[in-house]
């Protein structure tokens, strides 16, 4: 992500905004490439030399920050490692010992210093086994300057690849734990990423965020819980009006307290809600909007508004989650595909809200006639892993949850009380027809909204 001093944005009475850039022009488009070229060229060199050339990039008719700022985005996609066959304290240590058992300090250089320099370093690179060249480069091949670029994007650097394992690797993603599609980094990623850059450097400082999505709800709370962001979720319809029952929901709205909100203002926490916002983008239906705190440099506060919706072209580098989290998930909707009924089996489209957890279902069971009932498996997971799924099972307290339990777990009816009737208990398989039977048992009518 960009740093506070890269973000650019303009407030206009109480509203702020980020300052986009448009993708599509030359002037962009040339300097997006350039940069591109540069860190190519540079993969196996220090990286002090890397930022040099950065600096020193003058490109016609590009705002300077925007350039810091699209480099920025470029580095963290980039991994520099100490390269060096010997550790770099080692080197230094045997340096210092050799020159203090031969030659005192002195104050005044002498005219044989150079020779000295070089019997010490001649003497060490003998002693550890390596050129004089590697024993002068690795005397500080750790410090940040000097590591070496070994990985931009997908490409590695051939000198670097087959280095020993180096004591520090620099994965400047800046985005923690996140998955991530494959991206192929050409100008276009690069200036598609630097406007949502743009729009997650104003979140920095938010007291609130609200979002409303209607569709890819299992994505998009896999990373609000992911983040560990506080958050409260409420269903709403089509118009984005809040209705009293998921059952009857064609969306969700979820208010993310921000940093600012905190006791004490975190900027770590607000680098969270930052990270989040590139989740909303999978979706095709979203809107989000938040309050941004603004100082403006000086005593007094004010909030400024910042709202983005799905019209603002922005894309996402977050992989999307996948299809199915288990075989027993996606062999049972192979079956019930070559199924004869009536049931509709949906795919994880309802968030259950139970405080500071929240619990996606993987399952809805639609009927023709408005019937619907919400369905977990239990398949084959650590018991700390299990020991979670039952508590927010019994939490959700749902009359229309019903559970399908492998036989392979260390648990019993006696851990689903009061809705063991409601338990479909499985060996290797689910079988359709059995789950078919509990949906007609407990299916209830998805009512309107309030």
């Amino acid at each position: 992500m960009l740093t506070a001093n890269l973000a650019r944005s303009r407030t206009h009475e109480d509203t702020i905004t980020p300052l986009f850039i448009d993708a599509s022009e030359q002037q962009y488009r040339e300097t997006a490439e350039e940069l591109i070229q540069i860190f190519e060229a540079h993969l196996g060199e220090p990286k002090g030399d890397l930022e040099d050339t950065i600096d020193q990039l003058t490109i016609a008719d590009t705002d300077y920050k925007v350039v810091q700022g699209l480099a920025k985005l470029l580095k963290d996609e980039c991994e520099f490692e100490t390269v060096a066959p010997v550790e770099p304290h080692e080197i230094r240590q045997r340096l210092f010992e050799k020159a203090n058992e031969s030659y005192p300090i002195v104050r005044q250089p002498t005219l044989g210093e150079d020779t000295q320099k070089l019997e010490v370093y001649s003497s060490v690179a003998d002693v550890l086994g390596i050129t004089l060249e590697e024993c002068h480069q690795g005397m500080y091949a750790d410090l940040e300057e000097h590591k070496r670029l070994v990985r931009f994007g997908h490409r590695a650097s051939d000198e670097c690849q087959d280095a020993a394992e180096s004591s520090t690797t620099t994965q400047l993603t800046g985005d923690s734990e996140e998955s991530y599609a494959a991206d192929t980094i050409t100008p276009d990623w690069l200036l598609t990423r630097y406007n949502l850059a743009l729009a997650q450097a104003v979140l920095y400082d938010a007291t609130e965020m609200r979002v409303r999505v209607w569709d890819s709800f299992a994505t998009v709370f896999s990373y609000v819980k992911l983040f560990g962001l506080m958050h409260r979720i409420y269903p709403i319809d089509s118009n984005g009006n809040r209705v009293g029952s998921t059952d009857a929901a064609d969306g969700y709205k979820a208010t993310l307290d921000g940093a600012a909100s905190l006791f004490s203002k975190s900027r770590k926490y607000g680098i969270r809600m930052a990270n989040f916002l590139p989740a909303l983008p999978l979706c095709d239906r979203w809107e989000m909007e938040a309050d941004i705190l603004d100082d403006g440099g000086g005593s007094t506060t004010q909030t400024l508004s910042f709202a983005l919706d799905d019209t603002d072209d922005l894309s996402s580098h977050y992989a999307a989650q996948s299809d199915f989290d288990s075989d027993v998930e996606r062999t049972l909707a192979k079956k019930w595909e070559r199924a004869n009924t009536d049931w509709e089996l949906i795919r994880e489209d309802d968030v259950l809200d139970l405080g500071a957890e929240v619990m996606l279902p993987d399952f809805a069971i639609e009927h023709p006639d408005g019937r619907r009932v919400i369905f977990e498996i239990v398949g084959f997971w650590t018991p700390e892993y299990l020991a979670e799924k039952l508590a927010k099972i019994r939490e959700a307290n749902r009359d229309n949850l019903i559970v399908a339990v492998s036989k392979r777990l260390d648990c019993s009816s006696a851990d689903f009380d009061g809705m063991d009737d409601r338990v479909l208990w499985f060996k290797s398989g689910i079988h359709v027809y059995d789950v078919v039977e509990l949906a007609e048992e407990y299916a209830i009518e998805a009512f309107s909204a309030e």
